[in-house]
């Protein structure tokens, strides 16, 4: 009787780490390198070496610091966000304040979350595992209070200009859409809207799948900040 052959291990997640102090890029990497699930392919010291290395490594994750120079954060996040070849790679923003406005702006960008940098090392590991799965980190009612907390705080532009990108992809949604994004803005999850519209949890998905597409968003976290930016929502 021979053996069972042993199943291949899950591929690792992979890991891009960028921040402008060498100290804590070397630190990150020695911490997330102890995680078996997860592997750093590359490390960076600004924003425009990020791009690049995303670019010819593909990373599942990027660890992205906001204030950096040459490119910041912030821009890095946008053009990872924006390229096709990067479509399965997400970015989860390192930031020092938990209501830090450039974090808001990382969001708005296409980051799929944050996370403070003095985070211990298993919640870190645990977060950049979410964002791998595709998921948004923030909790839903945590990222509501951050989006208002900004959107509150900028002038009110009176909704998007006619004729303007977003302004199209408002008339776009169906008003079973608008339901869902209105939804989604308050903070319920996708199991909450289902209950609360008498639809499934499976139907609930395929409409925010829509939404995301008229609206060109990348993850949940654009879906609110566009929900608010877009006068759909006001606090």
């Amino acid at each position: 009787m021979t053996a069972a052959l042993a199943q291949p291990a899950e591929r690792p997640i992979t890991l891009l780490i960028v921040d402008d102090q060498e100290v804590v890029r070397s630190g990150y990497a020695a911490l997330l390198g102890t995680y078996p699930d997860l592997q750093v392919v590359g490390t960076a010291a600004d924003g425009a070496e990020a791009v690049e290395l995303a670019t010819q490594l593909k990373p599942d994750v990027v660890l992205m610091d906001i204030r950096m120079p040459v490119k910041d954060g912030i821009q890095a996040t946008r053009d990872i966000a924006a390229n096709p070849l990067l479509a399965r790679t997400h970015v989860l923003v390192l930031t020092t304040f938990d209501l830090d406005e450039y974090a808001y702006d990382a969001l708005a960008a296409g980051g799929s979350g944050f996370m403070l940098k003095d985070s211990e090392p298993d919640d870190l590991a645990a977060a950049i595992r979410v964002v791998a799965s595709g998921e948004t980190l923030i909790q839903p009612r945590v990222l509501t209070r951050l989006v208002e907390a900004f959107v509150a705080a900028r002038p009110r532009m009176g909704g998007p200009a006619p004729g303007s990108q977003a302004a199209e992809a408002l008339r776009a949604l169906t008003d079973r859409e608008r339901e869902i994004l209105v939804a989604v803005a308050r903070g319920l999850s996708n199991d909450q809207i289902a209950a609360e519209l008498f639809i499934s949890p499976a139907t609930v998905k395929t409409h925010l799948a829509r939404i995301m597409a008229k609206a060109d968003a990348h993850d949940r976290a654009q879906l609110v900040i566009f929900a608010y930016e877009s006068g759909l929502v006001t606090r």
